[in-house]
């Protein structure tokens, strides 16, 4: 989320969709790319651009600020846990700050949400914070992503793979649904990661950045265990740890560390990138302490807040 609230201004409009058309689609990735350049970061996670296209998902919503004639800010809800509030994204254009607007589609969201309400601000940029204490959010969470030289700095760990594990590459298709199964059986604790579907999968596999080359499994006799998903930010020559997961199972064994290694050395040696990011949660510290001890270290924060109640 990104602005800070100042008076309304009279021309604003703000429709609320529950599905974009394709050229609405377009226009909302551009003014999220002209604000990604201007602010260092997306204000839409990479989930919340994949739902701008294809159509109605359940749960989503898409809400459209103009100005005039002019689509000056978007937000996006997603109403899809059983449990926690619903989780929005959203954003102004750099031109259109500091004039109310923010708080205007802040507000919209609340609205929409029944006022039980979570928000990112990616970046925890302060005008953010100012504006979460205007909607009456208090922070939840901490997401950070670290970062780790892989031309230099700590040297990267050979990796150990526990006895009667092998590990190979993903095959599209082939090992779609394995995948899907132990993603959600390692992530049952994660709202967000294991709750994603071949839909979601689809999606991710149809974009420019997917590369099988770089998608590790661990396999015990026929069955999938474990798994290592990396991504290359080719523009910004930066490796990404995308996923790893482990079956509970195989928890304890050595084989997250093993995978984690393994994912690490493609982006060195087979990518020659010269860096490598991922995201944890800060108050998972047992992670936040393996990465430590591999070299990460804080590079940036994303906070969420929500309501109260």
């Amino acid at each position: 989320m990104t602005d800070a609230a100042q008076p309304s201004t009279p021309t604003r409009r703000i429709e609320t969709v529950d599905a974009l058309a394709p050229d609405t689609a377009r226009d909302v990735l551009a003014l999220l790319g002209e604000a990604a350049a201007t602010d260092g970061q997306w204000a839409v996670s990479e989930q919340g651009r994949l739902n701008l296209r294809g159509g109605a998902r359940p749960g989503v919503r898409h809400l459209l600020l103009y100005v005039g004639d002019e689509l000056a800010g978007y937000g996006q809800l997603e109403d899809t846990d059983p449990v926690e509030p619903p989780a929005a994204e959203f954003l102004i254009s750099a031109t259109r700050r500091a004039h109310g607007h923010g708080q205007a589609l802040g507000r919209a969201l609340l609205d929409t949400s029944g006022k039980r309400l979570r928000v990112w601000a990616h970046g925890g940029h302060p005008a953010a914070r100012h504006l979460a204490v205007q909607l009456g959010l208090s922070l939840f969470r901490e997401l950070r992503q670290l970062r780790r030289p892989l031309d230099g700095g700590p040297a990267l760990p050979e990796p150990v793979i526990p006895a009667g594990i092998t590990v190979r590459t993903f095959v599209p298709g082939q090992d779609d649904a394995a995948w899907l199964a132990v993603n959600a059986a390692a992530f049952a604790h994660h709202p967000e990661q294991g709750s994603l579907t071949q839909r979601d999968l689809d999606d991710r596999k149809a974009e420019p950045w997917f590369d099988p080359a770089g998608f590790f499994l661990a396999v015990r006799g026929d069955d999938v265990v474990g798994f290592h998903w990396t991504k290359v930010h080719r523009a910004d020559r930066l490796g990404e740890v995308y996923v790893v997961g482990v079956h509970p199972d195989e928890q304890g064994s050595g084989l997250g560390k093993a995978l984690t290694a393994i994912g690490l050395r493609h982006l060195a040696d087979q990518e020659k990138l010269p860096t490598a990011m991922l995201y944890v949660d800060a108050d998972n510290i047992p992670a936040v302490t393996v990465y430590e001890r591999l070299g990460f270290t804080t590079h940036e924060t994303d906070l969420m807040y929500r309501t109260e109640s």
